[in-house]
């Protein structure tokens, strides 16, 4: 045998080797996939998943609201002192109404030039604005007109995002969760005795994401205050606080014995 009729015989050989490990491989693979499927499956039929919900529906507890001052001038150091003053009177205000000074943080201060433009000159100079603004937490609701009257003497031309949440929601989350749970169980109760299937051990939960859902307000949760036109005359504003709901589902899977 020639050297070219051995290479030819080696080659075919390592094409033949290299192909049944290659069959070797995917044999195996497959086999692992089917078995992994018929465990997943027969998992899958000895369980069983019930679901419950919580709902927990609560009156906000806390308001929120953004209270600001922009002062245009030519000099910045005149409208810096006017803005400054002014909003030092707001905050000393905001603590004589007894809110703390936690509940008091500054949201924005920015400085901004301003201009003018003509033909003949284009953009020219023609003055600075500073905008300030805080915003505040409000723990009693029956202070609000307070507030809101209190800053605008003081100048305040900026109030908004007036807003109603409860402040520590997880309390409401735990409740909805626990009484999810328990529907689910009862659920899981009542499968018992109408199958008369046994269930042994819960091996998987689920939560899904809360939910906050605001309701319209009532009258136990509605805020009237007073709102303060140019012309100093109060005239009485209703603000309703709504509820909010929160709703969580659970879902348990149990061990079919």
């Amino acid at each position: 045998m020639d050297i070219k009729s051995k290479k030819i015989d080696l080659s075919n050989r390592l094409f033949i080797i290299t192909s049944l490990f290659l069959v070797a491989i995917i044999v195996f693979f497959t086999f692992q996939i089917i078995y992994q499927f018929k465990t997943v499956n027969s998992q899958n039929m000895n369980q069983i998943t019930v679901s419950g919900e919580g709902k927990v529906t609560s009156s906000p507890d806390i308001a929120t609201l953004t209270l600001g001052i922009e002062t245009e001038g030519k000099e910045i150091k005149d409208i810096t002192n006017k803005n400054v003053a002014s909003m030092n009177k707001i905050i000393e205000g905001l603590k004589n109404l007894g809110i703390e000074s936690k509940d008091i943080q500054t949201a924005q201060y920015s400085v901004d030039s301003q201009y003018n433009w003509t033909e003949k000159e284009g953009r020219i100079l023609s003055g600075y604005k500073i905008s300030q603004n805080v915003n505040v937490k409000i723990r009693n609701f029956t202070k609000i007109g307070d507030v809101l009257t209190m800053a605008t003497d003081n100048g305040a031309n900026v109030v908004n995002s007036l807003q109603f949440s409860i402040e520590n929601p997880e309390q409401l989350r735990s409740q909805a969760r626990e009484d999810a749970i328990k529907q689910a169980k009862e659920k899981a109760e009542t499968l018992v005795r109408q199958t008369g299937i046994k269930l042994g051990d819960i091996v998987g939960v689920y939560e899904n994401n809360y939910a906050y859902d605001y309701g319209y307000g009532s009258a136990e949760s509605s805020v009237k205050l007073m709102s303060v036109p140019a012309d100093g005359g109060g005239v009485p504003a209703q603000i309703e606080t709504g509820e909010e709901k929160i709703t969580i589902t659970v879902n348990l899977t149990y061990k079919i014995k």
